[in-house]
Order: C-alpha cells, then sequence, then structure tokens
C-alpha cells in the first residue's frame, strides 16, 4: 500500500482517503485552499530524500498559511511515496491530477521519476514546480509547464570537472554511477566536459539502482588508480563505494553531486570514518548568514521544529517560497495560466536576496553551483577550491 499523507500543517499525518474539494477555477482552488501534490520517496534507503525536501516545502507553506495564507487560501500539500520507482511514480502522478485533482506538482525525487512523470502532468497542464533533479531532459523548452529551480547536472558536473583539473591538477578522471536516466546524466556531463579539454575517462563502471552493490565497480577503478572518481548515485552508495575504495587502499579525491550531497550523505560517511569527500550544491550554504538562510532557518525552527537543517530541506524550502511567490503573482482570480505566466514570461525572482531569473524558453531559475567538502566529522562546509583547508 503506498503512503499517502496530507498537511497543511507540518505534522506528519497519514490518510487513507482524501475528501474531495470544490474548486472555483482550475482544480485544487476553491475560495479558502490551493491543494498541492507531491509524488516522491519517502521510505526505503533514499527515502531521507523526499522527505527532507517535503519538510522544507512545508516550512514555507507554514509562513504564509500563519500569515492567513496567500490570497486568503491556505497551502495544503498531499504527499504519497513512490519508492524512487518511476512505475510507481506515474501510478501516483495520475492519481493526484485525475483523481485528487491537485492544482499543481511539487518536490519530486530523481531524473527516473520525473522522466516518466512530467507528461502526465503535461497532458492535464500541472504545473511541475521544482522537481529534485537537475536532469536536462526537463530544461527542454517543450515543458512550458515545468519550473526548474536549481542548476542542472551538466552544471554541476562541469563545475566539477574544472575544479579536479584546474584546483588539484588531476586528469585521469573516472566516473561511478547508478544505472538509470540520472547516472547516464551525470556520466554524460563528466564526458562533455572532458571531451572539450580533449580528454577521455580513465574508467567508468556501474552499478543497478536501488542497491549498493558497488564492490565489483570499486575493483574496477582500483585496475585503473585513477586519481580522482566523480561519483553519480544516490547517498548509501556513494557512502558505500568510498567505504570499499578505501577497505582496499584506493585513496582518489571522491566528488559527488547534490543529489547525494544531504544530511544523509554526511551522516553515513562519518559514521564510517571514511573522511573527506566533496559535493557540489545547488542552493546556498544553509547555516551563512544570507537574509535568505536566516529565513529558512527561522521558518524550519517555527514549522518543523524537529528536523535537522541541511541542503535539501533548504532547497525544498526555496521550492515553497517560489511557489508561494508565483501564488501573489497570479492574483485572487488564480488559475494555473497566471500561475505560470507569472513566474516563466522574462520575470525575476528575488528571495530574500536570492535572485532567480526566467525567460522565454529558460524554465530554470538558477545556475549557480556551490562547491562543499563534507570533513571527516560529517560537517559541510563552504570552499571555493578544492583541497581548501578553510
Amino acid at each position: 500500500m503506498r503512503r499517502r499523507f496530507r498537511t497543511a500543517a507540518p505534522s506528519l499525518v497519514f490518510l487513507l482517503a482524501l475528501a474531495g474539494s470544490s474548486h472555483a477555477q482550475d482544480d485544487g482552488v476553491s475560495e479558502d485552499r490551493v491543494l498541492f501534490g507531491q509524488s516522491a520517496v519517502f521510505s526505503g534507503p533514499n527515502g531521507q530524500l523526499g522527505m527532507d525536501f517535503r519538510i522544507g516545502v512545508l516550512a514555507a507553506f507554514g509562513e504564509a498559511n500563519a500569515g492567513g495564507g496567500v490570497h486568503g487560501r491556505r497551502l495544503e500539500l498531499l504527499s504519497i511515496d513512490d519508492f524512487y520507482d518511476p512505475a510507481v511514480a506515474v501510478a501516483n502522478t495520475r492519481r493526484l491530477v485525475e483523481q485528487d485533482r491537485v492544482f499543481a506538482l511539487i518536490g519530486s525525487v530523481g531524473a527516473p521519476s520525473a522522466r516518466a512523470a512530467v507528461p502526465i502532468a503535461a497532458e492535464s497542464s500541472v504545473p511541475y514546480i521544482s522537481p529534485y533533479t537537475g536532469s536536462d531532459l526537463l530544461r527542454e523548452r517543450k515543458w512550458s509547464h515545468v519550473i526548474n529551480l536549481r542548476a542542472s547536472y551538466s552544471q554541476e558536473t562541469a563545475e566539477i570537472v574544472e575544479r579536479i583539473i584546474s584546483d588539484l591538477n588531476i586528469r585521469r578522471i573516472a566516473v561511478v554511477h547508478q544505472d538509470d536516466s540520472y547516472g547516464l546524466a551525470g556520466l554524460a556531463g563528466v564526458q562533455r566536459a572532458l571531451n572539450e579539454r580533449d580528454l577521455s575517462i580513465a574508467t567508468l563502471a556501474n552499478y543497478a539502482r536501488n542497491t549498493t552493490a558497488v564492490k565489483t565497480a570499486v575493483l574496477e577503478l582500483r585496475g585503473v588508480q585513477p586519481g580522482a572518481v566523480v561519483l553519480v548515485g544516490a547517498h548509501n552508495a556513494v557512502a558505500e563505494t568510498v567505504m570499499w575504495a578505501r577497505h582496499i587502499g584506493l585513496n582518489p579525491v571522491f566528488v559527488t553531486l547534490s543529489f547525494s550531497g544531504g544530511n544523509a550523505l554526511a551522516s553515513a560517511l562519518n559514521d564510517r570514518g571514511l573522511g573527506d569527500v566533496y559535493a557540489t550544491q545547488v542552493v546556498p550554504f544553509p547555516a551563512s548568514q544570507t537574509a535568505i538562510a536566516r529565513s529558512y532557518r527561522r521558518a524550519m525552527a517555527r514549522h518543523a521544529r524537529n528536523a535537522a537543517t541541511g541542503y535539501i530541506s533548504f532547497e525544498g524550502y526555496l521550492a515553497g517560497r517560489l511557489t508561494i511567490e508565483g501564488l501573489e503573482r497570479a492574483g485572487a482570480d488564480l488559475d494555473r495560466v497566471r500561475f505560470l505566466s507569472g513566474l516563466l514570461r522574462g520575470a525575476t525572482v528575488n528571495l530574500d536576496g536570492l535572485v532567480l531569473r526566467f525567460g522565454e524558453g529558460d524554465n530554470q531559475g538558477s545556475n549557480r553551483v556551490y562547491l562543499t567538502r563534507i570533513d571527516d566529522d560529517g560537517r559541510y562546509t563552504p570552499i571555493s577550491r578544492l583541497g581548501d583547508d578553510l
């Protein structure tokens, strides 16, 4: 049975059924509320990804609801577990759109699930807001209903390759990736960045998604002895790869992408004493003194009191704030066309100093990629160069 939970406040409440809603404009809109849907992973080895993102969205929604909502409407979120399985994501998305009749979808997790679900949302012109993936597919012009907040995997991998070569003078770069569209997207990004420098991947290895079966991949690395390894996978497999590599005396520089670079990865690395690992991020440092980071921490303290702060919930909070901005711009006579137009038609969105820019044919708000180091005590440190000690 799929897990379903619906909240107007950040507490987790599980329901077996959802009452139908009357709506004055598009589905999901009534005089006193707007209903959003989320199909994401909330259980199993990758469940923390969806839970953290959801908590951030709810913290933003909680802020708005505490002030009376947006144009007098409270914001509600109905979330369903897709177990990180694209087939389940398809079924969930159909149910959210056709039965629960949500106004928009927000916070899907992973490229495979998004690739499967986006066409279903498109059939009904349902906005698809801030998926937790950097897949280039979702940035194609044909997806006029998709709103991407974050930089793409291509941009992350380009930054990774640039930093490995420029900062560390390493040119023997290997890739270990999970065998799905996310892993292949990361692999393609690394290949593209190396090709631009007349270099090639030292070796590449993969493993099945939703597993930690990485031993064979690690043994392939040992035969090549790369100077750096780009890890494109979920946090548990990334940690397992680092553990087995160091167990057999293989100690290249490890760099992973934002998708795996959350609290769960830091905890897994720290628990095993695995030392430093680098990760790119697509949102600012959550503990910084920037205005948006302070807003995020205040919202988490008020509306998600028992939740740890971190990069993934921060991205969820930004997704929630972006959604609220779209609702405000659409006005009291809310519909999907006004919502999408208000955000995507050349508008600049300023979230407490964090500026997102959209435009004609450009549905991605931020191009920023940030570099971090996960220290051996399990803490993230923002850095500007690989090898920085600060």
